[in-house]
């Protein structure tokens, strides 16, 4: 390290260019990196969507779940299958292995299910693999005055959407609510039965009708050439006259018209809406392309005959947090530096130890830019995390410049002198915290997506601000002290003194000491663990959901009365109402159940989100037989709950109700359990027809019952260059069991009625029908208190624990308290492995295994103080407390190498305890001004709340901070007595020594 001090000082020039170079290009770097929300991460899950309108649960359980398990359960690294079977929908999610490439395994998802033969009506599967590049930069509404007609619909597509969809950075538009146009045909009972024409040809009117088939090559006139024959029903008069029987036109027994259907409903502010997704090209700026969205939005609002408002923008958000994370980073190094001059008392030395925060920070913004790394929320945290570490190894070579100076005459080979006394000790602590955090981006799946730019921004800084403390601080030092005056310091003789005395009396300190490390270590296990709060409210999630035997329409009013009461409120921007299931949404894996109503609450700045949630809390005597809950949200987290799941295995459902019911009343009464639902109690009626074989082909039965009670697909026409639905419209319409039992069939022997030839049943089953595994399952859910995950899910296995399971079934516990404690493990083994090399790299510094264990003993002083800091603030211990712990490590031994690089130095001419006196008197101001600077740095994020998504957390801080204070002031007096520990042996005989010297020179002297 010497060679690099001096390389400095033997190549002024290029230093400064190089100084000056590196502040331009991180000014550049920093405006020209991209911004964006989150960094790219991968959900290790994959969803498959299947929608069949008017198909029922049991339907879409048996033709469509079931064979779209079949065909995905053999998927390569595949660890859990959830599907879920409900009117008019299905769906199954896979979760993978932490190892698995997630876009492989999409691709091979899509494949399998490809292969899958669905029935008549049902949808071709929607499969989707989440990632955080899919977070829209913005979220628009496009309404009409004169609302969503067929023209205005076609105008959105094209015009609106390509206008978007041309923006500079702009990757898709997708849009989603828009009706769709259909043919609507409505057969006529009587003209067919004066026409004698049966069901069965209605149904085939268009088969055959629309083809395009290739017969192969045929030479003609000598030459060779493909024969083709094509077909196609491209207008509303050509269907009207297709034939359905001999002499029999369509039209002749039934009406043809278009007409419009709506999947689902989208509204916004009260009126129907087209929703726009807007997603970025991968290295887009996403506030650049945002701000480009919102101009678009604006002029394309100007005429007045069509609203296009941007409802949510991520690029806002991350505007937002560059400037709350920026203003954090700022205050940290203003108070870092006020630190150092309130110790140094000298304004250029201050400034010299200044400059190593812009330096490095301006190295890199360029380091991160080179390597890929966009600037998002996990990174600016790393750097409001490292800007108090900065600047940790220019205070130490400064201290000891100036210390130096005080005493001796100044001179550059005193400079170079000074450095070199200390660079064996920052080197080895800057690598050892840099030891800590790369591992972090060595653990797999979406936690290295989100913690490897975390660790490679640290490390980034970290190694930057070693270079510059041994190149930029000495140079500028002899340029800027030169002319310094400096009073010499005295020692503390109090500190010596007390230190003498915990040396001679070391057992007392140990014992306190290790008194205190077991009480914290206690007083965590006893602490309840907390689950990761990722809720910005910036929004209120409401839903209202009924059972499933209460009319669509009914619950669709419901929802509205609701809507119109939520604009009402103070708190209320925007609200946006969504029901029903739709191909837009199933393109995401986004499906519900029918008689769901979701509304979302788009609050104005400075809301009161909590009492807006209370208020829809208290409506709920309001909606009788409905289910409504209300909860703060952010954009990518759900609710402001953890939810703990005690899933329920088995074949026999009868048996699995059973337990479920006391599942559920074992857990119900438990303290820390909020609300406890179970996926199964919702039922529906089910009226069968069993048909005769004898009697009647089953078959025949099914499509004729079919096309009376739903909408029967009969194939698909051109229009204006697009393919449109024919749909036969449904003939009847059952009021009653009575009405239903009533109905007539066409069979070989003439018409006849329907119970004749089956047998009429009615049974409730459940509403929604779901599968683990393959097997059927049952599903407990309880809301817990996100403040004790940990203790409300030991509750709930004790309950679960007593609970005797019949033969066949298994019971599963997940959820929050499941998922907290495998984040928990990894951080631990991380933890391990950072300690593991922390004390390797010390070693090989100290080429000795003793001192490094004394060095290593400062991790549980910094224990001591981090569990007390959370016991006195009152929060709960959570993800990021831990990871707050895991970057300790790295931090508490910078001062303890510190100490003892100054003691193994002093032992070479000092006996151990005045090598161990004169070390920490020398080193204690550099200790205290590293410890107190980085202190001072986090202050900011100690008192302001995090960021959704944000790894940087107010609990963090209260653990680094804690743990630090802890650990530095232990530091010079426990460290101490370890070292000495370690050495008792030689340090006696060093003692014993001095004494009969001193004695036999008293002797002497009375002589």
């Amino acid at each position: 390290m010497e060679r690099l001090t001096k390389w400095a000082f033997n190549n002024k020039a290029a230093v400064g260019l190089l100084i000056a170079m590196a502040l331009v290009i991180g000014v550049f770097s920093y405006t020209t990196l991209p911004m964006e929300f989150m960094p790219e991460a991968d959900n290790p899950q994959v969803t498959v969507t299947v929608l069949g309108q008017g198909q029922n649960a049991g339907t879409m359980e048996s033709q469509v779940t079931k064979p779209m398990e079949q065909a995905v359960g053999a998927i390569k690294g595949k660890t859990e299958m959830f599907s879920t079977s409900g009117d008019g929908y299905a769906q199954v999610n896979l979760y993978f292995d932490s190892k698995t490439d997630m876009k492989q395994a999409a691709q091979d998802v899509q494949k399998a299910v490809d292969n899958v033969p669905l029935p008549d009506g049902v949808m071709k599967p929607f499969v989707v693999q989440l990632n955080t590049s899919m977070i829209p930069v913005s979220e628009l509404t496009i309404s009409f005055k004169d609302g969503l007609t067929e023209q205005n619909v076609q105008k959105a597509e094209d015009e609106i959407v390509p206008a978007l969809q041309k923006l500079k950075g702009v990757a898709n538009v997708s849009l989603g609510g828009k009706p769709e146009s259909v043919v609507s045909v409505t057969a006529d009972a009587a003209k067919l039965a004066a026409r004698h024409v049966t069901y069965p040809q209605l149904m085939t009117v268009l088969q055959g009708r629309s083809l395009s088939v290739s017969l192969g090559e045929q030479t003609l006139n000598g030459q060779a050439g493909n024969v083709n024959v094509t077909s196609t029903v491209d207008s509303l008069d050509m269907l009207k006259e297709l034939p359905v029987a001999p002499g029999v036109k369509l039209e002749d027994v039934a009406s043809v018209q278009f007409k419009q259907q709506q999947e689902s409903v989208s509204r916004s502010g009260g009126k129907e809406v087209l929703f726009a997704i807007v997603t970025k090209e991968a290295n887009a700026n996403a506030v650049e392309v945002g701000k480009e969205v919102q101009k678009e939005a604006e002029k394309l609002s100007e005429s007045g005959e069509v609203q296009v408002e941007v409802l949510v923008s991520t690029s806002d958000m991350v505007v937002d947090s560059v400037n709350s994370m920026m203003r954090e980073v700022l205050l940290g190094a203003l108070f870092a530096t006020i630190v150092i001059l309130l110790f140094l008392r000298n304004l250029r030395a201050t400034l010299v130890t200044a400059i190593s925060i812009p330096l490095s920070l301006a190295v890199t913004l360029y380091l991160l830019k080179a390597s890929g790394i966009t600037l998002n929320i996990i990174t600016l945290g790393a750097v409001a995390v490292a800007v108090g570490r900065l600047v940790d190894d220019s205070i130490v070579v400064i201290e000891n410049i100036f210390r130096r100076l005080q005493k001796e005459k100044f001179s550059l080979d005193m400079i170079v002198s000074s450095t070199k006394e200390v660079a064996g000790a920052i080197t080895s602590s800057t690598i050892a915290t840099v030891a800590v955090f790369l591992p972090m981006g060595m653990l797999r799946g979406s936690l290295q997506a989100f913690l490897l730019p975390f660790a490679l921004t640290v490390t980034y800084s970290l190694l930057t601000s070693l270079v510059v403390a041994l190149t930029v601080v000495p140079l500028l030092s002899s340029w800027m002290l030169k002319q310094s005056h400096l009073r010499e310091p005295e020692p503390s003789r109090r500190f010596v003194s007390f230190l003498n005395w915990n040396l001679r009396y070391k057992w007392v300190t140990l014992s306190l000491t290790l008194v205190l490390f077991a009480g914290s270590i206690a007083a965590y296990v006893l602490m309840p663990k907390a689950a990761l709060d990722s809720s910005d409210a910036s929004f209120v999630s409401v839903q209202l959901s009924y059972p499933s035997d209460v009319p669509v329409k009914e619950v669709l009013d419901q929802g509205r009365q609701l809507e119109r009461t939520l604009m009402e409120q103070e708190q209320a921007k925007t609200v946006i109402l969504q029901s029903g299931n739709s191909s837009d949404g199933a393109q995401f894996g986004n499906v519900s159940s029918l008689t769901q109503v979701d509304l979302m609450v788009i609050l104005k700045e400075g809301a009161d989100a909590e009492k807006l949630v209370d208020y829809v809390n208290g409506l709920k005597k309001d909606y009788e037989g409905a289910t409504l809950t209300a909860a703060t949200s952010g954009l990518i987290s759900g609710g402001s709950s953890a939810v703990e799941n005690i899933d329920i295995i088995g074949d026999d459902y009868a048996a699995i109700s059973k337990v479920g019911d006391e599942v559920q009343a074992a857990i119900e009464g438990l303290d820390g359990v909020n609300k406890v639902t179970n996926n199964m109690k919702d039922t529906k009626s089910v009226y069968s027809f069993e048909v005769d074989p004898a009697l009647a082909n089953g078959q025949e039965v099914a499509q004729q019952l079919g096309a009376m009670l739903r909408p029967v697909p009969l194939g698909t026409i051109e229009w204006r260059n697009n393919p449109v639905n024919v749909l036969l419209e449904p003939m009847a319409a059952p009021q009653s069991e009575q009405d239903l039992q009533d109905l007539t069939v066409v069979t070989a022997s003439g018409p006849v009625k329907i119970t004749k030839l089956a047998k009429f049943e009615v049974q409730n089953q459940p509403a929604m029908l779901y599968h683990k595994e393959g097997k059927t399952y049952l599903r407990i859910s309880a809301e817990i208190d996100p403040k004790k995950v940990s203790l409300v899910g030991g509750r709930i296995k004790e309950q679960t624990d007593k609970i005797q399971l019949p033969e066949g079934v298994t019971l599963a516990l997940g959820g929050a308290s499941a998922d907290q404690a495998g984040d928990f493990k990894d951080l631990g083994m991380t933890a391990l492995i950072s300690i593991g090399l922390v004390y390797l790299i010390m070693v090989l510094t100290f080429k000795t295994l003793r001192a490094p264990l004394a060095i290593m003993l400062s991790l549980p002083l910094a224990a001591i103080g981090a569990v007390a800091a959370l016991i006195v603030s009152r929060v709960t211990p959570d993800f990021t407390a831990l990871f707050g712990a895991l970057m300790l490590i790295g931090i508490v031994v910078t001062n303890a190498i510190v100490l003892i690089d100054r003691i193994r130095h002093n032992e070479q001419h000092m006996t151990i305890r005045e090598a161990i006196l004169e070390a920490a008197s020398v080193r204690m101001r550099p200790i205290l001004m590293t410890a107190i600077a980085t202190i001072c740095a986090m202050l900011p994020l100690l008192f302001h709340p995090s960021k959704e998504g944000s790894i940087v957390s107010q609990s963090l801080a209260i653990v680094v901070v804690g743990g630090l204070a802890a650990a530095t002031l232990l530091t010079l007096f426990v460290i101490p007595a370890v070292y000495e520990l370690l050495y008792f042996r030689k340090s006696a005989r060093q003692r014993r020594s001095q004494a009969s010297q001193a004695g036999a020179e008293a002797r002497t002297a009375e002589g």
